[in-house]
């Protein structure tokens, strides 16, 4: 269901290219506005949970700051806020998770470095959330994926290069697989790709549908994995 093709308008909660490119792949169009939230306030022990909260607490933000706008004033087709989050474990919300443990943004370089090194010649999975809001019904649906990534050892000076450019202090898990540095030392992606570039197509697809049908009501999250 491309936007040009329908009734109803879309504001994408994130300020991340991959996740804008994802959602111009798609076929649709759509405007940017971006939440101000502390995100290491925000504490769950299932990377699952985790990258759902931050997901609802980014609409949150969002819709309050919509309040002071003039952005939904005269639109009479419906406008959807789509918000989404990744995690790495022990690798995109999103959140990362390596050998349990969840994985954000690093905040040092030394961190970084740790992380990089420790996913060289392992794997690590890739949990990421998307949450549809249809900002005229109240409606809101919401879901997460998972996928897991394999890597070839990483040498030191694609680390230090990585590091010196800033990648991954702006990454879950302080690694992005489409950096051109990156991509040749993965290996094999065991799930969705999207998934791990921090916005499932098939489930935000999904989710934009029901988020449309749906009279409004509180948020539901749905394993898609």
């Amino acid at each position: 269901m491309a936007a040009a093709e329908s009734s109803f308008k879309i504001i994408l909660g994130s300020s991340s290219m991959a996740r804008q490119r994802i959602l111009a792949e798609m076929g649709y169009e759509f405007t940017i506005m971006t939440a101000d939230i502390d995100e290491k306030s925000i504490r769950k022990e299932k990377p699952e949970d985790l990258v759902t909260a931050l997901a609802e607490a980014k609409a949150i933000a969002i819709m309050a700051r919509l309040q002071h706008t003039d952005i939904l004033k005269n639109v009479a087709c419906p406008t959807l806020l789509i918000t989404a989050d990744t995690d790495l474990c022990g690798l995109f919300m999103q959140v990362v998770v390596y050998k349990g443990t969840i994985r954000e943004k690093p905040c040092n370089e030394d961190e970084a470095r740790e992380f990089i090194k420790g996913y060289s010649g392992g794997h690590a999975a890739v949990v990421g959330s998307v949450l549809v809001t249809n900002l005229n019904s109240g409606a809101s649906k919401g879901g997460w994926e998972s996928a897991e990534v394999y890597f070839h050892d990483i040498p030191n000076e694609v680390i230090d290069s990585l590091i010196d450019e800033g990648i991954p202090f702006k990454v879950a898990g302080g690694l992005m697989l489409e950096h051109p540095l990156t991509l040749p030392f993965v290996d094999a992606v065991i799930g969705a790709t999207d998934t791990v570039m921090g916005l499932s197509k098939s489930l935000t697809e999904k989710l934009i549908e029901e988020a449309l049908c749906q009279p409004g009501s509180s948020p539901r999250v749905q394993n898609m994995s």
